[in-house]
């Protein structure tokens, strides 16, 4: 049985395929079409998706959508009639693609892919809540969802056991953590949906000292329930998310260009430590009133990587699994094994050990490109090409690293990574400046092997993901140092060879050489791009930085 989930039509479209039970293949839209974030109708994802099961859309049982349109369609309506005529400009520019196109779901999949498939609709925070449930080891889990919003529902407490996800509790539009966090990203100059995640990393710069002044936004109540002060928030009538007032109590918004001051990195720091106080109170009664000891949580909100760590430090779960595509991408992924699983009822066949369900692309293909586009390369053994590796990034030489199939979410786990020294205290800067050509403040991670993990961090955790934030022990922080943050956290990504094969292997062998087992792991991307798919991708991007050299398989290329 062939089960197809898609998520489209508002940030971060993908497809995923199931083959009786088991994910075979995922990707998002945005890796083929070059456009980060892309939102339209993921048909190279799917075209990929049939490709990699080499079956054709004849051969599909159900097609899966990952929320109800019509409900979505229904919200949005309403919001609109609710502050007309504020919400004019809205209401002319959305209502009439609703009505021509998103709410047509089963025959743009009829024209799309030519699939005469039975379609199936879930609920938007269903479909987050099997992405993560269904995909986890666990039988019981709690489960938290949080996001900028599904249909109505922006924050839920469902509690999942076998096939079955009850939900317990929710919150609805407009009052949105999601939606509370990427208001102050507008304010601070940040793009919506985009640079969320660069807020966080500002943060870590500042000190909450707008705490008090943020708290008026929102009205929190013990068990982490939560309303906003909408007075603040235009984003219900507006392409802009806040108001004059909010204006009024913080003064004035950053604009795009403008410098970043003291003042923006204290307002983030505040937006964090709120938000994270919040997401804590949510997770401690969900465990209230499931008394599970296992918790599962997914939603953009659950990218917040730092506020992931202070629930695991917290302890109030004994297990936790984020889910790694935890954005509506991984919603494609929840609608499929919802449909396999609750709607139809068959038994639960798939635990989420990787991320590797992308495209993998043949030694022939890769060699065939780079002569194509007159490269000197050397083609090595395995293990010259971990050697060979392993000795530049030791010689403080940054690396681009292509391998196996790409990455399903928004973290390159080895795969599609750009790789540099920990060691190297210019190396930050070197990454942010000169390859990745982004801002001055954000940081990297390390990947590190698992049983190493408990030199840099109290957790002796298998953390596989890059979706948690802990402290650095201090003994750590000179040999990860461009791996730490300011704040003295990293977000790591532990490696064992039966998962990560050759990644492992060269961290093993730059371990062997400076005494680290640890590598700074960025991902394969410039500024505004999505994360490389393809040889061709990569070799664009190469040639645009100040890389030092591009291995892709086991070719090696030295930037001349």
């Amino acid at each position: 049985m062939y089960i197809l989930g898609i998520s489209c039509f508002f940030h971060d479209s993908a497809a995923c395929l199931l083959k009786d039970g088991k994910v075979i293949a995922a990707a998002e839209e945005e890796r083929f079409t070059r456009i980060k974030h892309d939102n339209r109708f993921p048909l190279n994802a799917i075209k990929y998706c049939l490709d990699e099961a080499g079956i054709s859309p004849d051969d599909l049982d159900y097609v899966v959508f990952y929320e109800k349109p019509l409900q979505k369609f229904e919200r949005i309506l309403h919001t609109c009639v609710e502050t007309f005529p504020k919400s004019f400009k809205i209401f002319m520019d959305a209502i009439p693609q609703w009505a021509s196109e998103k709410i047509r779901i089963p025959s743009i999949v009829k024209n799309e892919i030519g699939s005469d498939a039975e379609v199936l609709f879930v609920p938007h925070h269903k479909s987050h809540a099997a992405s993560t449930f269904f995909a986890s080891p666990f039988d019981k889990a709690a489960i938290v969802t949080i996001d900028a919003a599904g249909e109505w529902i922006t924050t839920a407490i469902h509690y999942g056991e076998g096939n079955e996800i009850k939900t317990l509790k929710v919150i609805k539009f407009p009052h949105s953590l999601g939606l509370f966090y990427s208001t102050i990203t507008s304010f601070l100059g940040f793009k919506v949906l985009n640079d969320e995640f660069k807020v966080m990393g500002l943060a870590g710069w500042g000190k909450p000292r707008y705490y008090n002044k943020l708290r008026k936004l929102i009205d929190v109540r013990g068990d982490g329930s939560f309303r906003l002060n909408m007075k603040y928030f235009a984003y219900q009538y507006s392409e802009k998310m806040f108001s004059n007032n909010l204006e009024k109590l913080l003064g004035k918004h950053r604009t795009p260009n403008e410098k970043i001051t003291k003042k923006h990195m204290n307002i983030a720091a505040s937006l964090q430590k709120i938000t994270e106080e919040i997401i804590l109170k949510i997770v401690e009664h969900a465990f209230e009133i499931t008394k599970c000891e296992n918790l599962c949580m997914a939603g953009g909100v659950v990218l917040n990587s730092v506020a992931n760590g202070k629930i695991l430090m917290s302890k109030i779960f004994k297990n936790i699994f984020f889910q790694p595509a935890s954005t509506d991408a991984g919603g494609a992924l929840g609608a499929a094994l919802y449909a396999y699983n609750k709607v139809l009822g068959f038994k639960r066949k798939f635990v989420m050990k990787d991320v590797f369900l992308g495209p993998e692309f043949s030694e022939k293909e890769i060699q065939k490109l780079l002569e194509e586009r007159d490269l000197k390369f050397e083609k090595l053994s395995k293990r010259e090409i971990i050697r060979e590796t392993a000795e530049n990034i030791a010689k403080d030489k940054i690396v681009g690293w292509f391998q196996g199939r790409m990455e399903f979410g928004p973290r390159a786990l080895g795969h599609r990574s750009i790789l540099a020294n920990p060691q190297n205290p210019k190396i930050k800067n070197i990454l942010n400046e000169k390859v990745k050509h982004r801002e001055w403040f954000r940081p990297f991670a390390p990947s590190l092997l698992l049983e190493e993990v408990d030199r840099y961090f109290e957790f002796d955790l298998d953390m596989p993901f890059m979706i948690i934030t802990l402290p650095v022990k201090k003994r750590g922080v000179k040999e990860i140092i461009s791996a730490t943050h300011v704040d003295g956290t990293a977000r790591p990504q532990t490696t064992i060879r039966k998962r990560e094969g050759t990644y492992n292997d060269l961290i093993e062998e730059f371990y062997s050489l400076k005494g680290v087992p640890a590598v700074v792991n960025t991902s394969f991307n410039l500024r505004g791009e999505p994360i490389v798919c393809s040889p061709e991708d990569v070799i664009n991007d190469f040639l645009k930085t100040k890389m030092d050299y591009l291995v892709l398989g086991r070719f090696l290329v030295e930037k001349q």
